[in-house]
Parts: structure tokens; sequence; C-alpha cells
């Protein structure tokens, strides 16, 4: 197997080699560009590394001192080696459960994506639930929101409830609305909208915390098909080029399931996690406990993860101005001001950190304004909070991340899917504030970069052409879409390694190549360039904690081979 090949197995430590030959490393890779991210020397030539942590980055000569005749050399022949890529905003588990139900991605029309839900039913028993995710009626003609007569004509036998691209809206048929008790009578919940007909009847739309309506009489998978979907989704991440995520908003339940699959040694890469915001949950924090990685662990758990608003797609994001396309509507507010200034102070005096999904100018503020009120409360505390997608910003706004030291964790696919029908929503003006990565890093702020997978595909490198292009895969719009918000490759990289790492508190472990890190590496089939060149670039190989969790033919052809004479140091 390929990973025992790449060690940080249970072998004794090696000694000290005599002479000007080092301890010998387990893997050298050699020949190629390797991206450090270390400011002090930012590309190198070779990297190696030894019972799971690297002990040399530089010249092919000096990593050669550390090659034995145990060790395993790959000959990079100008392959790119980064710090292994972390998606700084992600759904892990929610990516599994996508896996394992109706895909809906893709789906030309309401009918092409009602059929998908009949073919997913076929040979099912009548009354089981219907789960999935992936319609966005922003590629419909008409561009409008679905009903529950076309899931009511292809899937009359079972409830229906399928979820929209962005997780923030929800199409139900009658039979699901009916098990739910919601009908005309049913008053909208506080932070959700039930989409309702001229008539005043239920579509078969819930938008944000209206969703809880359906989705309590679903049943809950088991913790055996909660592990399924985590290792599914996880060998999916690492054939990415993934060696981290940043896990967004679990319930207990799951949490139970990762830690254990942590100790058992099933995870192939690092999670970092965060708790799901839910009410009263802020006067628990000073008793309940963090699980801090400060080694080699694979899961840690130290954040909560609270909504300030809905998505933009689905109009739920809060803006200070009502939606240029939909005249009266300013969106929701699905955690309030007061509600997030008291998760932000508790988790202060607790330390925990608070991540913030804010995607409206007013949600933004909001978020801003709760963490500033408790910032100001702790001097000096190193607390980290985090603005998840930061995505539509007021001008005045966008100073205030550098200024708090909050992380605006960005999703650079969000601009490239959303940029054909985002400035209907927002106007010409507004939105100049929104994806507004180079206005954010100019003005003193981090960004920590994810996808926000299953919204998006998982491959980081998506994320990364679109930060440095703003152009989809055909490379429209000529030049990029509001080009002056692009990144170069490097700010792209370090987002997704250095900055990511940090935002996760790993800085001093992972997302730098430096000798006395740990052996977190992603390896490219060519040098990288901030071009289309990037939708091509595939992934060789993925290293974590100096294990390989995903290799291509290539590279076990590579890691089978003993050193050539010519590179043992004598």
């Amino acid at each position: 197997m390929v990973a025992g090949a790449c060690g940080g197995g249970a072998r004794e430590p090696r000694a000290p080699a005599a002479g000007p030959c080092a301890a010998a490393a387990d893997v050298a890779l050699i020949g190629g560009d390797v991206w450090t991210m270390d400011d002090a020397a930012p590309h190198a030539e070779a990297i190696a590394w030894r019972d799971g942590r690297i002990v040399a980055v530089g010249t092919v000569a000096e990593v050669r001192r550390h090659v034995g005749p145990g060790t395993r050399v790959i000959d990079l022949d100008g392959r790119t080696v980064t710090p292994g890529l972390i998606d700084a905003h992600a759904h892990l588990y929610g990516l599994g459960g996508a896996l394992a139900t109706v895909a809906l991605k893709g789906a030309a029309s309401e009918v092409e994506a009602a059929e998908r839900i009949a073919a997913a039913a076929a040979g099912r028993a009548a009354g089981e639930w219907i789960t999935g995710r992936g319609w966005d009626q922003t590629r419909w003609q008409p561009a409008r929101f679905p009903t529950r007569a076309t899931l009511d004509a292809a899937v009359p036998d079972h409830p229906v409830a399928v979820r929209r691209v962005d997780g923030h809206a929800l199409w139900a048929n009658s039979r699901a609305l009916a098990l739910a008790g919601v009908t005309r009578a049913t008053a909208d919940p506080p932070g959700g909208k039930i989409v309702r007909d001229a008539a005043g009847e239920p579509t078969g739309v819930l938008v944000d915390a209206a969703m809880d309506l359906i989705e309590a009489k679903i049943p809950e998978p088991s913790a055996a098909e909660r592990r399924r979907r985590i290792a599914a989704a996880a060998r999916v991440a690492v054939a990415a080029g993934l060696t981290g995520v940043h896990e967004m908003g679990l319930t207990d339940d799951t949490i139970a399931v990762y830690r254990e699959m942590a100790a058992d040694g099933e995870l192939p890469l690092r999670v970092y996690a965060l708790l799901a915001y839910r009410a009263g949950i802020a006067g628990e924090l000073a008793t309940r406990k963090r699980y801090l990685d400060d080694g080699d662990g694979r899961f840690s758990l130290r954040g909560v993860k609270a909504f300030a608003d809905g998505a933009l797609g689905s109009r739920g994001a809060a803006l200070l101005a009502p939606y240029a396309d939909d005249p009266g509507n300013t969106g929701l507010e699905i955690t309030g001001r007061d509600e997030l200034a008291a998760l932000a102070m508790a988790a202060a005096d607790a330390g925990w950190q608070v991540a913030v999904h804010a995607i409206g100018d007013r949600g933004n503020r909001n978020a801003l304004d709760a963490f500033e009120r408790a910032i100001a409360a702790h001097p000096g505390a190193d607390l980290r909070f985090r603005v998840e997608h930061a995505q539509v910003l007021a001008p005045e706004d966008i100073p205030r991340f550098g200024a708090l030291g909050v992380i605006a964790s960005m999703q650079p696919t969000h601009a490239t899917s959303d940029m054909r029908w985002a400035e209907q929503r927002l106007g010409p003006e507004r939105v100049r504030g929104a994806y507004a990565w180079r206005s954010v890093l100019a003005s003193g702020g981090r960004i920590a970069a994810g996808s926000d997978f299953p919204v998006e595909e998982v491959s980081p490198l998506l994320g990364v052409y679109a930060a440095v292009t703003r152009q989809d895969a055909q490379g429209q719009p000529p030049g990029g879409w509001y080009p002056d918000q692009r990144l170069t490759l490097a700010e792209a990289l370090h987002a997704f390694t250095a900055d990511a790492a940090y935002a996760g508190f790993a800085e001093d472990r992972v997302g730098r190549l430096r000798a006395g890190m740990l052996a977190d590496v992603t390896v490219f089939d060519r040098p990288l360039a901030a071009d289309r060149s990037l939708l091509a670039t595939k992934v060789e190989l993925t290293v974590v904690g100096g294990r390989a969790v995903h290799a291509s033919e290539w590279a076990r052809a590579e890691l089978a081979e003993p050193p050539a004479a010519d590179l043992l140091c004598r």
C-alpha cells in the first residue's frame, strides 16, 4: 500500500548518521517547484520528511543529505509541490449526505429535477422520505422557484424534501408539507419564510429557518450511516488534494462519530470542526469541553458557527437596502444582532472561536458589530473571530476586518457561480463591494479560502482559478468579472494554506513547508500558472502526516522504487 511507503508509521526513530549525511528520510521529493509559503524562502527545489515531519526543504543538494537506502525518492521532473491544501469552509459530512442522496446539481429545469427525484424513488417503499440537494432556479428558464405541484405529479407516494444548491431553501411536495403540518395558516418562523402563491397557499418552497418545519420530520441517519458518509466524502476530498477541512456546523451526533473515526485511525485528513449554533448554546460554552489538536491528531473542535442571514440566490441575505430585483425585500436575519453579540461575548469568555455566516451587507455589519464588542471586552485575547463568506460588504465595513483582526473566510468559486445574476440582486453600485477579495487584503484583512462544498465543487484548484481570473471555465467574461478584485497566484495559494491554517489555530504545525512542520503536502502534475491551465491540472499525491492518502499511478510507481545510487548521501 502506498500509505505504508510514505512512512509516518510506528517505526523506531533512526539514529542520526555520522558525517555529512543526516538521518535518512522516509520520502524525498526532488527536482520540482516547491511553494513553501515561507516568506524567507518562498520557493525550493526539494523536500524530505521523516516520521511524519519535514526534515529538509531547499536545494536538491541540501535534501540529498537525507537520502539513504531506505528513502523513497520521487523525481518531480518540474512538478509543483505546495503545503497540503486546506478548505477553510466546507461541509464534509454534508458532502457525504449529498453523495448518498439525490443529486440535483446541473438539472436544467424544474421538470428534470423532478424526474431525477422520481428515478431515485423508484423501487423504494411507499412513504419513505426522499431527500437530496443541488437544484438551482437561477439556471432555469424562467428563473423562478419550483412548486410542489411538479413534485406531486412525479413522486406521489413519498414525502420529498430537497435543498437548493446553497442549502438555504427547501423544495417539498404536498405529502411532506402535510406530515409537517404546514398549511396556509402556518406562520413564518423567525429567520425563515414560507413561499406562498397569490392565494396564500404554500408553494412548496421554504427558505432558511422555515426549512426546519419539514426537516424536523425526516428520520436522522444512524451512527453507522454517518460514518459511511464521512468516509466517502473524505475519499473525494483527499483525491482533490485536500489535507484538511474546516467542517462547518456539526451536531453532537456527528461530532461523536468524527471522534470515533479519529480514534480508530479512519480519518485520512485533518478536520477542524465547529459546533452548529442553536438557542441556548452560548450558556453552555463555559463548561463544554473543547477538543484541541496540539500534535498530529485528525479531529479538533474549538468553534461555534452561527448564521447572521441567508443566501443571495434565494434572496435571504440580509441587506441594508432592498434587493434591486425585489423591491421591499431586505432579506432575513436568522440570528439577530443582540443574539450574535451575546454569543461572541460568551465564546470569548470561554475560549471558543466564533464563525458567523454573513452574506448580505447588513448580515456582515451585524457580525462585525458583535465581534467588535467582544474584542473590546477581551483586550489581548487571541480570539480569531471569523466571518464566513463576507460576500457583500459595505465599503465602510471592509477596513474593519484588518482593524479588528477578524478573518474573512471567503470562497472564490461563489463569485464565478453567482456572477450571472449577482448584479441583478444588488445593482451596479452595491455589487462593487461583493466578493471583494482584493479590497479586503488591501485594507489589512486576512483571507482564509474555501469552497463551501457541496454547494460548490470540492477541488481547491477551482477556487484558485476563480481567485486569479474571476472567470468561468470557458474563460468568460474576457478579462474577468470586476477584475480589480483578482488575487495573485501566490495570494490565492496562501489563502488555501498558511492563512487557512491560521484560521484553525494550526499555523505552527501545517500550512507552510519548513523543517519541523507536519508533512502535509500536495503534489500537482505540472507547474502552476494563473490561467486556464489550472483547470487541467491534476493532483498526483496527497500526503497527511507523512503518509500518502491519495496517489496517482505515477506517484505509486515512483514510491515503489529504491533511490538511484547517485542520489544516496555518501
